[in-house]
C-alpha cells in the first residue's frame, strides 16, 4: 500500500507497476516480515512437538469457546500448518471424547434405557463447540433424554474447514461406531444447528457415495436455522471484497477479508459438497424437519418478517428456492417457523423445544407422522 501511495494512481483500476517499496523504506517492511516469519515459525517448531506430551485436563469453557472461534475463522489455515490449536472432529459423550471404536458405554447406557432407547447426535454451528447447546441453563438434548429417552451425543469439530471435508469424516467416524456396535445398533435422529444441518447433510451425502451402512439407522433430522442456501451476511463479505478489488489503495485490504476460512465461504451457497455450487437432495426414507426463526413479529411486516433470525434468511432455513428443483423435499407439515427469536434463541428457547419433542416424539419418531403445521 506504501509503494501505492507514493505511485499515486487512479482511484480506480490497478496501480502501474505494482510492487513494494525499496530502498530504506523497504528494508525496514523486510526486517519486520522477516522477524515476525521466524518467531512464528520458532514457537510453532518448539510447540507442536510439546502437546502430545501434555497431560490431559479438564479445559475451561472460555478457552473452549476461544479456541472453537479461532477454529472458525482460520480453522482450515491451523490444519494446513499442523498448529496445534487445529480441532480435530470427536464424538462427545457425558462431557469426554467418545471412542467410535469402543462404543461399550454408549451401548450399555443405551440398554438400560430399555426398547425405545434412542441415540441423538447434536451438531453445532461456526465458530461454537458442543459446550453452547448449553445456553442459559437449558440443552436439547439434555432435555429430549429426560422427557423422550434419548442418549445425546455431541460433536466437537472444526468449523473452519469446508462442509464437505468435515462432511466426509464424520461419515466415517459414524461408519466406525455402528460396525463396532455390540449387537444391532440403536436407531439415530441429528439436531443441527446453522452450519451443524450443512454438516450433517454432507455426511448423508458422503455416506451414500460411499455405500455406508449407518444411514439405515437414521430416521430423523431436524435443521435450526440452517442456511441451506446461503447466508447474507458471506455474501455480502463476498461482494464488499470485489468492490474493494477495484481500487488499488483499499485492495491490500481485502487480503484480510479473504482471509476467512473454508467454512465461513461455504456459507456463502450454504454448500455441502465439493463442487461449491452443486446441489445435493436430502436422501429418502428419512423425515427431515426444518426450524427457521425471524426477529420480526407474528404480525409484522412480511419484510421484517422474511429477514430471517439476523443470520439466516427464513427461506434459506426452510429450505425454500426461487428454482422449484434446488428446494429441499421438506413438507410444510414439517416446517416451523418462530417469532422474535434471534439465530441464537434457536438453542434454548422454550417454543423451539416443544416443537423439538412433538417431532421426535416417539409415536411420531417411528410413525412417520408428520407433527404439527407451520406457525
Amino acid at each position: 500500500m506504501h509503494h501505492t501511495i507514493q505511485l499515486r494512481p487512479g482511484p480506480v483500476g490497478k496501480a502501474p507497476g505494482a510492487g513494494r517499496t525499496r530502498g530504506i523504506t523497504g528494508f525496514v517492511y523486510r526486517c519486520v516480515r522477516g522477524t515476525t516469519r521466524l518467531i512464528g515459525a520458532g514457537l510453532e517448531t518448539v510447540l507442536t512437538p510439546i502437546v502430545p506430551l501434555l497431560p490431559d485436563g479438564e479445559s475451561s469453557p472460555q478457552r473452549d469457546a476461544a479456541v472453537a472461534a479461532l477454529n472458525g475463522l482460520y480453522g482450515d489455515h491451523l490444519v494446513c500448518t499442523s498448529n496445534p490449536l487445529a480441532i480435530g472432529m470427536s464424538l462427545r459423550y457425558r462431557g469426554r471424547p467418545l471412542d467410535p471404536g469402543q462404543p461399550a458405554a454408549l451401548h450399555d447406557d443405551l440398554h438400560q434405557r430399555g426398547d425405545d432407547s434412542r441415540m441423538l447426535l447434536m451438531l453445532h454451528g461456526l465458530c461454537l463447540n458442543e459446550r453452547h447447546w448449553l445456553r442459559d441453563g437449558h440443552d436439547h438434548g439434555a432435555a429430549l433424554a429426560m422427557d423422550l429417552g434419548f442418549q445425546p451425543v455431541y460433536l466437537r469439530y472444526n468449523t473452519g474447514l469446508s462442509v464437505a471435508a468435515n462432511g466426509r469424516t464424520l461419515t466415517a467416524l459414524l461408519e466406525r461406531l455402528f460396525a463396532d456396535w455390540p449387537g444391532e445398533a440403536p436407531e439415530l435422529a441429528v439436531i443441527g444447528h446453522s452450519m451443524g444441518g450443512l454438516v450433517a447433510r454432507s455426511a448423508c451425502h458422503y455416506a451414500r457415495q460411499a455405500g455406508h451402512a449407518w444411514p439405515r439407522r437414521l430416521k430423523a433430522c431436524v435443521f435450526l436455522g440452517t442456511p441451506h442456501h446461503g447466508a447474507p451476511l458471506e455474501k455480502a463479505g463476498y461482494w464488499l471484497d470485489c468492490v474493494m478489488d477495484l481500487s488499488p489503495y483499499a485492495a491490500p485490504f481485502t487480503r484480510l477479508g479473504k482471509a476467512r476460512s473454508a467454512g465461513i465461504a461455504d456459507l456463502r451457497h450454504g454448500s455441502v459438497a465439493s463442487r461449491s455450487r452443486q446441489f445435493v437432495p436430502l436422501p429418502s426414507r428419512v423425515r427431515f424437519h426444518a426450524m427457521a426463526a425471524t426477529l420480526g413479529a407474528e404480525r409484522s411486516t412480511l419484510r421484517d418478517r422474511l429477514l430471517g433470525d439476523g443470520l439466516v434468511p427464513l427461506k434459506s432455513a426452510l429450505g425454500q428456492h426461487a428454482d422449484a428443483s434446488r428446494t429441499l423435499a421438506i413438507p410444510r407439515s414439517r416446517q416451523w417457523t418462530g417469532y422474535g427469536m434471534g439465530h441464537l434463541d434457536l438453542l434454548n428457547h422454550p417454543e423451539v423445544y416443544a416443537q423439538l419433542r412433538e417431532w421426535l416424539a416417539p409415536r411420531t419418531f417411528r410413525a412417520g407422522k408428520a407433527g404439527v403445521g407451520p406457525r
